[in-house]
């Protein structure tokens, strides 16, 4: 993927640079981080994903569309947290922000003295340290300022189109983007705690030398101009670099999942994947008519039906989340519902899928739209709403479940899911968009493959931090 050194594959092994990577402990961001790890791994520096051991062990389980080589090579540093309360998630149409995970987000604060120590301990092996951060945990490499070879810089796992949002938001001033106005304030989709969260972290961002973003200068440009101007970043420099999920994602061939195997029994394109990530819990009234939706629209589908996450993923068994009677006997010869962990990339790569219901998570949208699937956005809570409309309004490669601008408490229907998923799977409204998703991802395949706008960033984000001023 990078450009290897030349004389000695080793060569930073030995004294140059040492990269650490400080991920925010949720599944969406632990994930990204960890292929940002593997791509500067190829460039042949040391990468340290530095995290607790419950997160660390997660993010390894979790592997999506990555070889398991690349994954080899990282350097997973466990450090010491104090326990904390891993609660189950709440089903509540008005509460989806999963805000029973602070309790792992405020322990993750205790890294900050361990990390500091551990970079100190790079710091005198190496010319220089890199650290990359995810900017909602900024305070814990605040030590970085004391330690004259060592320099960090903010990895976003955000669209920069939610950044600017969330950036005018939190400076308190006009947005330029008459779209973004009209959506319901981020702090909104939030919970409060979170918001108090993020609030801590800002002082130490300003220690940060640069902006690592997971996107594409080719489709978020004029997001990104806004976000590196002088008004909101002064004169740091910043990289846009993705989408990191791999074009064609690694699998294993020896145990493939059943939801592969079925998939290759299907159509071209006419299956439908719906999931709604980690970090949402449906309520009963949201199954019932998401089912019915699905009976209801005659097309084929593969359903992942999970609680959302809880703060320890191996602490005591996840609750089986119960379909309406007799649903599953009715659509086995078309449908199929799994309630574990499944291979995303895999299943949004497969030939069969043409479309995907999704919550609109950065992760799924980087994924499906390097795939060329069309989504219908289902947005739950934080950054999604946002990202549901750079997917349906503004890149067009997706339909709205639901705008979000007009949920007033009320679930979904069945109707509206039925009429989503017959448009994008059906009809002739599905196969434009289609085409459209098809040609975004021929975009962004092309930028992260050697030459590519989003290597050439990488390469210049690599140039920079081995540049010879220290």
């Amino acid at each position: 993927m990078g450009s290897l050194p030349k004389e000695n594959e080793n060569e930073n092994e030995n004294g140059e640079i040492s990269v650490m990577m400080v991920p925010f402990p949720a599944q969406g961001h632990l994930n990204q981080m960890l292929q940002l790890s593997c791509l500067i791994s190829t460039y042949g520096f040391p990468v340290h994903y530095v995290g607790s051991a419950v997160f660390n062990r997660q993010a390894k389980l979790r592997v999506n569309g990555l070889n398991p080589r690349d994954v080899a090579k990282i350097h997973f540093q466990d450090l010491p947290v104090p326990p904390y309360a891993s609660p189950p998630p709440v089903s509540d149409p008005s509460k989806k922000f999963p805000a029973h995970l602070q309790p792992a987000w405020d322990a993750a604060m205790s890294m900050a003295a361990p990390l500091a120590d551990f970079m100190r301990s790079l710091a005198l092996k190496h010319r220089r340290v890199i650290v990359i951060h995810d900017p909602l945990i900024g305070s814990v490499v605040k030590d970085v300022a004391t330690i004259p070879n060592a320099e960090s810089y903010a990895f976003n796992c955000l669209s920069a189109y939610c950044e600017v949002k969330f950036v005018f938001e939190m400076i308190g001033q006009f947005c330029p983007i008459q779209r973004l106005r009209e959506l319901p304030l981020i702090a909104t989709t939030i919970s409060d705690g979170l918001h108090y969260f993020i609030g801590l972290q800002n002082e130490a961002l300003s220690l940060r030398s640069g902006d690592i973003y997971n996107t594409c200068r080719l489709i978020e440009g004029q997001f990104l101009e806004i976000l590196a101007s002088k008004e909101i970043a002064g004169d740091l420099k910043s990289w846009a670099i993705g989408p990191l999920i791999p074009a064609k994602p690694a699998s294993n061939s020896e145990s493939r999942h059943k939801i592969l195997q079925w998939l290759d029994k299907q159509p071209p394109r006419s299956v439908i994947f719906v999931t709604f990530g980690t970090t949402t819990t449906l309520t009963n009234d949201e199954i019932e008519v998401l089912a019915a939706g699905l009976e209801r629209s005659e097309q084929k589908f593969v359903w992942v039906l999970r609680e959302a996450d809880k703060a320890n993923v191996f602490d005591g068994e996840e609750r089986r989340v119960e379909l309406p009677p007799g649903f599953e006997e009715r659509i086995r010869e078309r449908g199929i519902v799994v309630r574990e962990w499944v291979p995303q990339p895999e299943i949004l790569a497969h030939s069969s899928t043409g479309g995907f219901m999704s919550h609109c998570g950065w992760n799924s949208c980087n994924e499906s739209m390097k795939m060329g699937v069309p989504i219908a956005a289902w947005p739950m809570h934080s950054d999604q709403p946002t990202n549901a409309v750079l997917v349906t309004e503004i890149l067009r490669v997706g339909l709205p479940v639901r705008k979000w601008e007009e949920t007033t408490g009320e679930v979904v229907t069945a109707e509206m899911v039925e009429d989503v998923v017959r448009r994008l799977i059906a009809l002739e409204e599905g196969g434009e968009i289609r085409k459209r998703a098809e040609e975004v991802a021929a975009v962004l395949r092309g930028a992260t493959e050697e030459g590519g706008a989003s290597r050439l960033e990488m390469d210049s984000f690599i140039a920079h931090i081995t540049r010879q001023d220290l």
